[in-house]
């Protein structure tokens, strides 16, 4: 864990305490982050969708799904 000072706009740090549930500063701060870092990896799953080319069979795939 890492301790840092930094100025935050009050405003909008309630704004997202009230948006996220969260009870504290810290709560605040870290469900942000948690948000960004969640919503970019999706964003950089989406540039690679359909880009991969499987060479899977249909029942190779209905096997590795575990159906009959």
């Amino acid at each position: 864990m890492r301790r840092l000072m930094v100025e935050i706009d009050e405003e909008l740090l309630e704004e997202a305490r009230r948006l996220s549930g969260a009870r504290t500063q810290r709560e605040t701060i870290e469900w942000a982050l948690r948000a960004l870092v969640s919503r970019e990896r999706l964003r950089r799953l989406r540039e690679h969708a359909g880009t991969v080319e499987l060479t899977l069979t249909q029942e190779a795939l209905r096997q590795w799904r575990g159906e009959r």
